[in-house]
């Protein structure tokens, strides 16, 4: 039996950076609200971009059998800000646009699957009058609200697969492998796949370095006969010097209060972080020079979004779905479907938007670090 509900037509898309799971959440709405709820299903294309272009295809039972397993988004995607959206080289407020769009096409409402950056593009359409849902999608795990978000569980195996991959190496040639995780403010898959992996050395941007601290935790090693080490590296990782100036840089982009200020500011930050850029590099020569053992550096990159989404992420990625048509048919506008524990709520974007969330000094995965002799760099 096909539940009644208002809502008549949804779009749905897909925003800021692939990551496996997407499929399988568009799936899982999109079975609900069509199968259960009887409602009309279009996907817009590329994410912001075909909302504001009105480029959308629509989606049947057809169109979403078959794609549980597969890795990126049938939609496409970008990482166009609605409110600052590119046309002729110069940024333009294309709300207007969208809700012209939205109201053109006979919506009812709009889900966005995608990270911080969506949640945001979310709220704007929500101030405008539009009816949104968002899903929580990053393999960085750094969504606030949420427990978990889709992508994470597959990226978190593939960068512990990385990982116990170079131990191998590491072990035969005697060296030093540190292996680059993805993470620019959040060290959640670098300290979840270091632990599993079996990291000898943990470096997250939470926790700023030094370098002869991780020389010493891997002096001690050779003590002990252990002649190679494993480092897990964020890309956002930095030591003490270099955290401190980026956290200056952010402070005076946040702070700026002129137009003109802000655009310094925010070059600002970007010199610095184009400085910082190559850190995983000035950290491999560093500790070669302090420890005498050869060092080499793995960049996993966009590895760790592709690929078949792990059964963890899949679950995840259906309810999260099925529960946002639930939404949906309740009229519950305005919100992202946060996981808890097996369940799910709503939590208002306004507490989501423009927020991070950080690993903190005491979360129970960094305790275990510290209690199985992982270095952290500290």
């Amino acid at each position: 039996m096909v539940a009644k509900t208002k809502v008549k037509k949804v779009g749905i898309l897909t925003a800021g950076g692939d990551s496996p799971g997407l499929n399988a959440a568009i799936r899982g709405f999109g079975k609900t609200a069509i199968g259960h709820y009887g409602m009309e299903l279009i996907g817009f294309r590329d994410g912001i971009t075909g909302l504001v272009e009105d480029r959308w295809e629509p989606l049947d039972g057809k169109a979403l059998s078959g794609i549980l397993t597969v890795g990126g988004t049938i939609l496409g995607t970008s990482r166009d800000k609605v409110h600052k959206y590119a046309v002729d080289g110069e940024p333009r407020d294309m709300v207007p646009t969208v809700v012209e769009n939205y109201r053109r096409e006979g919506l009812d409402a709009l889900i966005m699957l995608g990270g911080g950056g969506t949640a945001k593009n979310a709220m704007r359409l929500v101030a405008a009058g539009l009816n949104v849902v968002h899903l929580p999608k990053t393999i960085d795990n750094d969504i606030a609200g949420t427990d978990t978000s889709f992508g994470f569980a597959t990226a978190m195996e593939i960068a512990t697969d990385a990982i116990d991959r170079v131990h191998s190496t590491a072990h035969s040639h005697h060296r030093i492998i540190l292996t680059e995780i993805m993470g620019h403010r959040a060290g959640w898959l670098t300290l979840g796949a270091g632990l599993a992996g079996g990291a000898d050395i943990i470096l997250i941007p939470e926790i700023p370095y030094t370098v002869d601290s991780v020389a010493a935790t891997i002096k001690t090693r050779l003590q002990r006969g252990s002649n190679f080490s494993v480092v897990a590296v964020a890309e956002g990782a930095r030591d003490v010097d270099d955290a401190a100036d980026y956290a200056a840089a952010e402070l005076l982009a946040g702070s700026a209060k002129t137009p003109e200020a802000q655009r310094a500011a925010r070059a600002h930050l970007a010199h610095v972080e184009d400085l910082q850029r190559e850190h995983t590099f000035k950290l491999a020569r560093d500790l070669e020079a302090a420890t005498g053992l050869e060092t080499r550096v793995t960049i996993l990159g966009y590895v760790q979004r592709g690929g078949t989404p792990c059964a963890a992420d899949r679950l995840l990625a259906t309810r999260l779905g099925a529960a946002a048509a639930d939404l949906v048919a309740r009229g519950e506008f305005g919100v992202m479907v946060a996981a808890r524990g097996e369940g799910t709520e709503a939590v208002p974007l306004s507490e989501v938007a423009g927020k991070v969330k950080l690993v903190p000094p005491d979360h129970h995965w960094v305790t275990a670090a510290r209690q199985v002799g992982v270095g952290l760099g500290e």
